[in-house]
């Protein structure tokens, strides 16, 4: 019986310790989407007696917008405030441009907007506020401040240290490390004292009223690992490995778990569960409004590609998308030839093969709106990581290195290494693969606000870069 009942024990205690880590976490993504939305639903009952249709469809969209709300409690009121009003003033401006270009602006009274343009911000300002003065109360709840100690004088050790002493709102000190090497191999700060050998560790606990336990031991001493565990059985407090995150560098880290039993992210698309559903969202809606609008000039353009010289209006060329499969990307054709082979030469400066029209498309990026409708079949996004002719995919998979990462999500019609000064030809290895650190750096970082950064920097990108010929 005692051994049917452990695994529910186990699994009980996976899913407290994850809801009680995660619940600062939880309320700050939640935090400026709901705040955003209680401040629209107020205008809409002072104004309107009701939250009519209209304001529920703006609550969709400003809420896939905002979610999830960024991190902001280690920041300083004043640069908090800053923040708030910047990231206010790009979801407002999106809002009101593709308003006024879909005619969907006018449903609502120039009074209600103008109340929510500022009700919407200060209600950030004091939610936040309001948030930092709660969490003491918070922490309280828990038992007040925790002692802990670190075994492993090591760089992630000392980070581990170094966030837990930064953190404004952890009720945690770290009194000092244990260690087993010799003084000089150990990055000795003075802040963060050596206590002893992990021999003496365990009994430094009892005697220290010690809270929190943290193992950041590489993973290969798993034995050494085992014995202090063993050690640490006579003891309340808590334990927790630190994984050797140095050993390789994560996308998506983090810890999930898979019917009860614990399991680390190493390399994991941001994309996951609501994640995805906020990015085909906000793509289905951007590139449709932007097709409705830009129709006319893709009219245009097509015309003049086909009289200016011979071959098709759309040039179609294999590319990988996500997860390494092929599909099929449209451009407008800048180009004399329509190549597709196994062996393909990027465009160059003064490159013979590009028509004078061709140039003027590739330069503007022009050529390039074709690509909206395949973000609406669903094989590309409007921001990700650019894709690549098959033949560049297979050389250059061999020489970047984590260079196939990057089909972790789909490829995008313009990107963070793009608007990095990363755009146009690569014609070194070393510039491939300063792109492709953008490009998992995007992985690592994903945000919806970091997307909507990205698209407007691209506008500007477009107007003053030369690196696209």
């Amino acid at each position: 019986m005692a051994e049917r009942l452990a695994p529910i024990r186990i699994r009980r205690a996976v899913g407290l310790s994850i809801e009680r880590r995660n619940l600062i976490t939880v309320i700050e993504s939640l935090l400026d989407p709901l705040v955003l939305l209680l401040s629209l639903w107020a205008v809409a009952l002072y104004a309107e007696g009701a939250i009519t249709p209209p304001f529920w469809i703006l609550s969709l969209i400003v809420f896939s917008l905002s979610f999830p709300g960024p991190a902001r409690l280690q920041l300083s009121i004043w640069r908090m405030a800053g923040e708030i009003l910047l990231g206010w003033i790009t979801i407002a401006a999106l809002l009101l441009f593709f308003g006024y270009a879909s005619h969907y602006l006018g449903v609502f009274d120039t009074d209600e907007i103008k109340m929510w343009l500022w009700l919407a911000p200060l209600s950030q300002l004091v939610a936040h506020l309001g948030f930092r003065a709660t969490l003491p109360l918070l922490g309280g709840l828990q038992g007040g401040p925790k002692h802990a100690i670190i075994a492993g004088m090591n760089n992630q050790g000392l980070a581990l240290a170094d966030r837990i002493r930064e953190s404004r709102y952890t009720p945690t000190k770290v009194l000092g490390f244990f260690d087993d090497r010799i003084d000089h191999r150990i990055p000795h700060r003075i802040e963060f004292p050596l206590l002893g050998t992990l021999n003496e560790l365990p009994q430094y606990v009892k005697d220290h009223n010690v809270d929190r336990i943290y193992l950041s031991l590489p993973m290969a001493t798993q034995p050494r690992i085992l014995r202090i565990l063993d050690d640490l059985r006579d003891t309340t407090a808590s334990i927790y490995f630190v994984p050797d995150t140095f050993v390789t560098d994560l996308i998506q880290g983090r810890m999930d778990s898979i019917g009860g039993t614990p399991v680390v992210a190493v390399c994991e698309t941001p994309f996951t569960g609501v994640n995805g559903l906020i990015k085909r969202i906000s793509d289905i809606v951007l590139a449709s409004l932007i097709l409705v609008m830009l129709l006319p000039i893709m009219l245009a353009i097509g015309i003049a590609v086909k009289l200016g010289s011979p071959g098709p209006m759309i040039f179609k060329q294999r590319r990988y998308g996500l997860g390494g499969e092929e599909i099929i990307v449209y451009k407008f054709r800048s180009m004399k030839v329509c190549e597709d082979g196994g062996n393909i030469q990027q465009a160059r400066q003064g490159d013979q093969r590009i028509t004078p029209l061709g140039a003027f498309l590739r330069r503007t990026s022009l050529d390039e709106l074709p690509q909206f409708i395949n973000v609406l079949q669903g094989r590309m996004s409007i921001v990700g990581p650019r894709p690549h002719a098959v033949a560049h995919n297979e050389m250059y998979r061999k020489l970047v290195t984590s260079y196939m990462v990057r089909h972790k999500v789909k490829p995008g019609i313009t990107g963070w290494a793009q608007v990095n000064g990363y755009r146009g030809e690569t014609e070194t290895v070393d510039k491939m693969q300063k792109r492709i650190d953008y490009d998992l750096e995007y992985l690592r970082n994903w945000s919806l606000r970091l997307d909507i950064d990205i698209i407007l920097k691209t506008v500007l990108v477009v107007l003053k870069d030369k690196n696209a010929y």
